[in-house]
């Protein structure tokens, strides 16, 4: 397969090298008609680093104070994407000193004089997109004390960069890399001199990616909610963009914007952060509540499933429960088999998570993060309730497994009256290996302190019980063995409980509660990971496991989340996190 698409991607790489070279030819911009306003959130922690030579991208530290940017090893394809997208500006930003400026000016200008002319790995249409926002937003900062000869190469390069801009978007990856290249284009048209003609097209092709990518109930093809994020924020970026320079977006881009923000709310945890599932993380601290800010509107959540997911919330605690299958396709290229995998967070503390992408730290962990053990639900022991394909290569050079094989019935049903909220969900991801369902049963207190759940394996019809009766006949009636596993953050202090019945937790907020099961499993506290692109290893946690076995037609599992009794309603959880950790 990666054989047969070589000749496809030497020829899409060698047209950008093509049009990045032809763009040189174009009139360049001379100014700015108009400069927006900065709209990107950089991390003062992460930029600091940076201004003490600690270079830390796509899971990967490198050390280098007397090294410039570009001169650095590149450990992997992702960290020398990242450096090229120049997201890293945000954070000099966020320090803004001498230092944090100097090196800003220097690895722009750098980049200019190695690249501009066509040549690197960064002429691709997301990453000019990117790029050019970043450098828009942050001329102030790359422009001062510059003499005239060095701001005219610097819009000189955005022109060129626009130009290529304009010829090369189609080719961008349907999703979040062509949003990022449209939206950089209307960036550049609207603030560069010369540049305006191109923002018309850019803007009614953002709308038609719009009516394309984003679905009725304001989700996207991947389910990925940090991706959804970043699609949402570039939209608002965009419309703003067209609205401060006195056009009016497109109605499709508006109805786009308004239909992913309740959507959004739905996927935010307690705490603020979404919920980690297919590939995505929590995202970038105070990118939400800014995104949401700038779509403006009233501030709606979804009712039922937002793009799949169930929320549950009350009081101090928020779960949210993926509900449906997960994505095909070119979709599932991140996709995790992770169906009525939940998570559950109390106030600012997450305490039942998923162990999250592995990508950072290579194929097998990335792999590993996307199997159904990593997830915070039920699984047969070997199998996982949905089927990933083989590790092909793509074009970018990256390795993805499709999902091959999905269940076919995913459903949800939820409700809530005076004395909570519940929700009953199931799928049939192991009827074709083992003639097995799995429903999920939950219950959240109306005050948030009780989470009752139960969880069944059941043959459901004739030809599943067949299926099952097959199954036993060649495991001599040994019976169908899982595990029902809830992965916890590693902030958790967890222990064994009354007499290894029962497992208490402890938050950091000084909140507690208990794990209780109705014994029909064994019960056990094992060895976690939880898996952040931030961090340069896998962080180690626990999970509790409940293991069973399937003797005859259906098998239930009841258990108990509640805080313990002495646990206050109300907690002044004022403990900050630290910022990013390199270990």
């Amino acid at each position: 397969m990666a054989q047969s698409q070589a000749g496809p991607g030497s020829y899409v790489r060698a047209m950008h090298r093509l049009h990045a070279r032809l763009s040189a030819l174009s009139s360049p911009a001379t100014g700015f008609v108009s400069q927006p306003e900065p709209k990107t959130i950089g991390s003062f922690a992460k930029g600091r680093q940076l201004t003490a030579g600690n270079f830390q991208f796509a899971g990967f530290l490198i050390e280098g104070k007397a090294t410039a940017i570009w001169d650095l090893p590149m450990p992997d394809k992702r960290f020398e994407e990242e450096l090229h997208g120049c997201v890293w500006l945000d954070d000099l930003a966020a320090v803004a000193d001498a230092e944090a400026c100097k090196r800003a000016q220097d690895w722009v200008f750098d980049w200019i004089k190695r690249f501009g002319a066509g040549s690197g790995p960064g002429w691709t249409p997301d990453l000019t997109g990117r790029r050019l926002i970043r450098w828009i937003n942050h001329a102030i900062l790359l422009l001062n004390g510059q003499d005239k000869a060095a701001a005219r190469a610097y819009f000189r390069s955005l022109g060129r960069q626009t130009i290529f801009l304009s010829r090369r978007w189609k080719t961008a990856s349907a999703g979040l890399p062509r949003f990022e290249a449209l939206t950089g284009l209307i960036y550049a048209g609207l603030a560069l001199t010369g540049m305006e003609r191109h923002v018309g097209r850019a803007a009614n092709a953002l709308a038609r990616e719009c009516a394309r990518e984003i679905d009725v109930e304001g989700g996207i093809p991947t389910r990925n909610p940090e991706e959804l994020l970043e699609v949402f924020t570039l939209l608002t970026w965009a419309s703003t963009a067209l609205s401060e320079a006195g056009r009016t977006p497109q109605r499709t881009h508006l109805a786009a914007i308004e239909r992913i923000a309740p959507t959004l709310r739905a996927l935010r945890h307690a705490d603020g952060g979404l919920a980690r599932f297919h590939g995505g993380g929590r995202g970038t601290e105070g990118r939400l509540d800014q995104a949401l800010a700038n779509a403006g509107g009233r501030a709606r959540t979804a009712h039922g499933l937002a793009m799949g997911y169930a929320r549950l919330a009350a009081g101090r605690t928020s779960i949210i429960v993926d509900c449906a299958s997960p994505p095909l396709g070119n979709a599932s290229s991140n996709a995790h088999a992770s169906t009525l995998a939940m998570e559950l967070t109390s106030g600012r503390r997450p305490l039942v998570v998923n162990c999250g992408s592995g990508a950072s730290f290579g194929s097998e962990w990335r792999r590993a993060g996307r199997a159904t053990p990593s997830h915070s639900t039920l699984g047969i022991e070997g199998y996982s309730s949905s089927r990933l394909g083989p590790d092909e290569l793509m074009l970018s050079g990256r390795t993805r497994g499709l999902i091959t094989d999905a269940p076919s019935q995913v459903w949800a049903q939820s409700d809530n009256d005076s004395d909570g909220l519940r929700l009953m969900a199931g799928h049939n991801g192991y009827a074709p290996t083992h003639g097995l369902t799995h429903i999920r049963q939950l219950s959240l207190s109306i005050d948030g302190r009780t989470v009752t759940g139960e969880d069944t394996l059941g043959a459901m019809t004739s030809a599943d019980r067949r299926r099952f009766e097959t199954i036993m006949e060649r495991t001599r009636h040994a019976g169908i063995g899982f595990d029902l596993r809830f992965h916890l953050h590693p902030d958790v202090d967890a222990v064994l409980d009354l007499g290894g019945t029962a497992v208490s937790m402890a938050l950091k907020s000084g909140e507690m509660w208990i794990f209780r099961h109705n014994g029909v499993a064994d019960l056990k506290l094992d060895q976690s990971v939880y898996l952040e692109s931030t961090r340069l290893k896998p962080r180690a946690s626990r999970q509790i496991v409940l293991s069973s076995r399937v003797l005859d037609y259906a098998r239930q599992v009841g258990w108990t989340l509640a805080k313990a009794q002495d646990t206050p309603a109300s907690i002044r959880d004022i403990d900050h996190d630290d910022g990013p950790v390199t270990q």
